[in-house]
C-alpha cells in the first residue's frame, strides 16, 4: 500500500538561514512520499536564490501580499490540496526535525481515520532536552497552555494521547478535515489561529493527537521570550474572537472582561508597570477592534 502523500508548507520572510537549515533537516526525513512548498513573503535577503540553488526540488510560491500566518499559509494549503495532498504539515521556518519525525507522526495519524490533526513533541532549540510543547490544553477559562512547557524530558510523555490543540510551529492536518471545515481562519492573521483550527476540528468529531516519539526543535518562544505590544494586541483581540466564534459561556466571558479591565487598570495607574504602556495601548486597541469587528492585520 503506497504511503499517503504529505505536503509540507513553510512560510519564509527574510529568514534565509533558518529556512535553509529547516530544509536541510527535511531532506533527511525517512518518510519518502513528501513534497515541500516554501511560501516566500517578498523576501529581500536572497532567500529565493539560496533555496533554489541548494534545494532545487522544493517548490517556491511567491506571495503578492502579506496575509499573516493564517492567510499566507492558506495559500500553500490550497496549492497542496490542488496537487493531491492527503496530509498537510504546516511548519515554521525556524524548526529542525528529527529524521524520523514525519514517519512517526504519520504512523500514528494513519492508525485511526478519526485522527484529524497530529503534532510532534517540540523542544527548545537552545535547550535540546527541554520541552517547549507536548501539545496544548484549554483551561476552564479558555486560556491556552503548552503542556510540559520548560520541563526536562524525562520520558513523562511516552505514548500518543489526545490534546486540545497542537502548536502552530508544526501541525499536521488531514485533507478531509480541511475539506470539511475549511482552512485557517484568516481573520486571526496571527496568534490563536491554530488553537481555533483545532477547536473547530474537535467540535466536529475529529481527534487531535500529540505524538511524543516524533521530535522537533523550535528556535522561537524560548524561555526568555519577551514579545512586543503587537502580540498583546493579537492575543487580546483574537482570544475574544475565539470566545465569540465558539460561543463561550457567560462565566468565561465575565472572566475575560474582568481580566482585561484589571490588566488595563494596573498598566495605567501603577508606576511599576510604566514600561507596559505600549502593551496597555495594544490591549486597548485589540479590545476595541474586537468590538468593532475589525480583523486581519494590526493597524499601523
Amino acid at each position: 500500500m503506497p504511503q499517503p502523500h504529505v505536503f509540507t508548507i513553510i512560510l519564509n520572510t527574510n529568514r534565509r538561514a533558518d529556512t535553509l537549515e529547516c530544509l536541510a533537516s527535511l531532506q533527511k526525513l525517512t518518510y519518502s512520499n513528501h513534497i515541500i512548498i516554501v511560501l516566500d513573503n517578498a523576501s529581500t535577503d536572497g532567500s529565493l536564490e539560496a533555496i533554489s540553488a541548494s534545494f532545487p526540488a522544493v517548490q517556491i510560491v511567491r506571495l503578492t501580499d502579506n496575509r499573516g500566518y493564517a492567510g499566507n499559509n492558506n495559500v500553500g494549503i490550497k496549492v497542496a490540496l490542488e496537487q493531491g495532498a492527503d496530509w498537510v504539515l504546516v511548519l515554521n521556518e525556524d524548526t529542525i526535525l528529527d529524521p524520523e519525525c514525519l514517519t512517526r507522526l504519520m504512523k500514528v495519524a494513519e492508525s485511526d481515520p478519526k485522527i484529524g490533526i497530529a503534532g510532534p513533541l517540540v523542544y527548545h532549540h537552545n535547550e535540546p532536552n527541554v520541552i517547549q510543547s507536548a501539545g496544548g490544553r484549554l483551561d476552564e477559562w479558555w486560556y491556552g497552555h503548552h503542556i510540559g512547557q520548560n520541563e526536562d524530558d524525562r520520558g513523562q510523555f511516552a505514548a500518543p494521547r489526545e490534546v486540545d490543540w497542537i502548536s502552530g510551529c508544526a501541525i499536521l492536518v488531514r485533507r478531509a478535515v480541511i475539506e470539511q471545515l475549511g482552512m485557517i481562519d484568516e481573520r486571526f492573521f496571527y496568534y490563536w489561529e491554530e488553537t481555533e483550527w483545532c477547536l473547530r476540528t474537535r467540535k466536529n468529531g475529529w481527534r487531535i493527537v500529540h505524538v511524543p516519539s516524533a521530535k522537533l526543535w523550535h528556535k522561537g518562544v524560548q524561555r526568555n521570550y519577551n514579545p512586543g505590544p503587537s502580540v498583546t494586541y493579537y492575543n487580546t483581540r483574537n482570544r475574544l474572537m475565539m470566545l465569540a466564534k465558539h460561543h463561550a459561556s457567560v462565566t468565561v466571558w465575565l472572566m475575560a472582561w474582568w481580566q482585561i479591565g484589571r490588566t488595563l487598570t494596573s498598566w495605567t495607574v501603577k508606576p511599576v508597570w510604566r514600561s507596559k504602556r505600549g502593551h496597555r495601548d495594544a490591549m486597548w486597541q485589540g479590545t476595541m477592534d474586537f468590538l468593532r469587528q475589525r480583523w486581519g492585520r494590526m493597524p499601523g
